[in-house]
């Protein structure tokens, strides 16, 4: 692709300056009419050309986002895109897979951007993204914290949270197989505490059962007290949960039910031997 040409005219240098100058990242078209002193038509003229040379990206109706001068010409990203699709909906948070490609837990990226809102709103897209707006239960909406982005601050689910996320819903992670590799990159970096307290907070007693289940299945260092919390958390209950498809499709091959946890693996071997042990430290090799 052909890059961008990024000089500007008197009226566009003016519109980057006095943003950059007074540290701003955002502008609305009211504002940017402001600045100019002219008619609301010539600055959309305005607009339009910064858009169209990389300076200025839409984050939704009237309100823009400046690509500061030091990123130069490449600066249309995967990572703005996450800073544009922040400004859809508030509250919000950066979710499942979108999370997992940001913290490097997965190696899958896809032109998906999973944003995490209690508002109703549609599907759009981004760039050369799609945004898929996900609604959370009231007892889900939880576990996220700001992240800079480029500069901008970005609402994004912890790896705690964002590991759970994509066990509570594979279909978002990619499939239960990319899941269970999310958890096992995650864990090595786990506040182990927080994630049962998440557990216990979202009170899900089949969750904590997918989740027990996989982090064995990766061999994920979880401390002794830990299990024994989760443990508790499966409730006492006979129901058998299931990870995988629900009970009237059984998948062939399934690995079947597991009476440590109480569950059913309705998933073939196939679709998790590569995440097998895969959450186990790597030792440190020491030079003789």
């Amino acid at each position: 692709m052909e890059p961008r040409a990024r000089s500007l005219s008197t009226q566009e240098s003016k519109v980057v300056l006095a943003l950059t100058e007074r540290g701003r990242r955002e502008a609305t078209r009211a504002e940017i009419v402001d600045l100019l002193g002219g008619s609301a038509k010539a600055a959309d003229h305005v607009i339009e050309s910064l858009r169209r040379k990389g300076w200025l990206q839409r984050a939704t109706w009237g309100e823009y986002l400046l690509i500061p001068p030091e990123q130069g010409p490449d600066a249309l990203g995967n990572s703005n895109l996450l800073a544009i699709a922040s400004r859809i909906a508030d509250p919000y948070y950066i979710g499942f897979s979108t999370a997992a490609a940001h913290y490097g837990l997965t190696t899958q990226h896809r032109n998906v951007i999973f944003v995490v809102t209690p508002v109703r709103l549609r599907a759009r897209e981004v760039g050369e993204a799609r945004v898929r707006i996900v609604n959370p239960s009231a007892n889900k909406f939880f576990g996220f914290e700001p992240v800079d982005v480029l500069g901008y601050k970005v609402m994004i689910s912890d790896r705690e949270k964002t590991a759970i996320d994509c066990i509570d819903r594979p279909i978002l992670a990619g499939g239960v197989g990319e899941a269970a590799t999310i958890l096992a990159t995650a864990s090595r970096r786990f506040e182990w505490t927080k994630a049962a307290d998440y557990l216990e907070r979202i009170g899900s007693g089949a969750l904590v059962r997918r989740f027990g289940w996989l982090a064995d299945h990766v061999n994920a260092d979880m401390p002794a007290a830990i299990r024994e919390r989760l443990t508790r958390l499966t409730g006492s209950g006979s129901t058998r949960a299931r990870l995988g498809p629900p009970h009237y499709h059984t998948v062939q091959d399934a690995i079947g039910y597991d009476k440590t946890w109480r569950l059913f693996v309705n998933v073939p071997r196939e679709e998790l031997h590569g995440s097998a042990g895969l959450g186990r430290r790597k030792a440190v090799r020491k030079e003789s």
